[in-house]
Formats: C-alpha cells, structure tokens, sequence
C-alpha cells in the first residue's frame, strides 16, 4: 500500500525520496565500514579520515566521525585528529601514546618525524619522565598541538636532517645532540647502546651517513664489538 502512495507521488519528489534512502543506506554501510576498520586496529589506534577515504567520500567518512564520537566510541583528540580509546578499568580512558599522535600528524601531512631532544632520551630509556613538551623534526610543515597538559611541536628541518627518520640511530644521534658532547657520560652510554641492540652493520652504517662526525665517531666506538 505504501508503495502505491509513492508511486502516486510526482516525479521530483519520488526521486528525493529515492535518493534521500540511497544516503541513507550509504551512510550505514560507510559507517559499519568505518567501525570495523577501527576495532580492528584496536585500543589506543591514532586516526584521521584519510585512513578510510577507500570506504567512501569526505564528506560520508567525517559524518560517520563526528557520529561514532557521538556515541563515544572514538574521541576527537585534536582538528581532524581521532583515536579509539584504551579503556583502564579504574582510571578510565587513557590517552594515546605521543609516536601515535605524532604519527598519525606526520602522515596526514605526508611528512616523516624524528623525536628530538628532551623526548628523543626519553624514548632511548634515558630518562623515566616523560617531558611536558615533545619536539619532533619534520620535513612537513612546522605545527604546535596541546593535548590536555602535553604540547607536541613540529620543527621543520632540513631534508639531510631526515635521511635517516624513524631508526634507532636517528633516536640516538638526537638523544646525544640533546645531551652535548661534554656532558656525555656512561650512563647515557650504556642507554644508546642498550637501544641500538639488534641493529645491523648495514643500517648502522647507512643511518649515520648523515650525522655529525663526533656522533659517528662515539656510536662506531661504542657499537665496534655489537655489529
């Protein structure tokens, strides 16, 4: 009988009608899509729509967000800047870790990021305290972000700079320019040396390639008998 009444209808409306379910049916296929992908990834995935542009339009995959941050299933951590929460039994949600952040920044940018400074001695286990502000390099474009009481920066840098992004001996060789030369001691030693464990000779050549000569000649020194 419905039927009937719709066909009954004039032509504009029947094809508002039609496409207004078409959306509709879209959006609920998007977003079973969206969701999907999101639990797989599991708790504490960092994400922007561009990680779902292959399930549907811009337009469709930001809906589908903004609703699944509705029902609190994902959190909007920052502009464009989601994650799907690990949930703690007696503190609750817990933030996502600084790298997911960062990274998930640096490849909706198309940029790499290299940790640096206070943050890169942080990561090598040189320091248990987690700093207030966390610098990464970058050869994307310089941006600051405030995550409740956290800041990550983004410093531009030049491309040599970045040549060996991402590895071991880039955390290192910045861990020691943070530090200087003249305040290197064993102990921080002993924690890049404890980092670089598992390196090959071949990427630790190739990842100093670019780096300060008394950087390379510390870390040769210190990994002689580990390669």
């Amino acid at each position: 009988m419905a039927s009937g009444k719709y066909l009954a209808l004039p032509n504009k409306r029947w094809y508002i009608l039609l496409e207004n379910l078409e959306t509709r049916a879209l959006a609920n296929t998007v977003e079973k899509k969206v969701t999907n992908r999101i639990l797989k990834q599991g708790p504490g995935w960092v994400f922007t729509p561009g990680h779902f542009l292959d399930l549907g339009s811009p337009v469709n995959v930001r809906q589908v967000l903004f609703q699944l941050g509705r029902k609190k299933v994902i959190s909007r951590i920052a502009q464009g800047i989601y994650c799907y929460p690990i949930e703690h039994k007696t503190l609750g949600a817990v933030p996502p870790s600084i790298d997911a952040v960062a990274q998930a920044i640096a490849e909706k940018n198309g940029a790499k990021i290299q940790a640096s400074g206070a943050y890169a001695a942080n990561r090598i286990g040189f320091s248990d305290q987690v700093p207030a502000r966390a610098v990464f390099l970058t050869d994307g474009p310089p941006k600051k972000l405030k995550i409740g009481k956290l800041e990550i920066v983004f410093k531009q840098t030049t491309v040599k700079n970045m040549a060996a992004a991402g590895s071991k001996e880039a955390m290192v060789g910045q861990t020691l320019k943070y530090m200087g030369k003249e305040h290197l001691d064993d102990r921080v030693l002993q924690a890049a040396k404890a980092f670089l464990k598992g390196t090959t000779r071949r990427e630790f050549e190739k990842n100093l390639k670019f780096a300060p000569q008394w950087i390379r000649s510390i870390l040769f020194a210190l990994m002689e008998n580990e390669l």
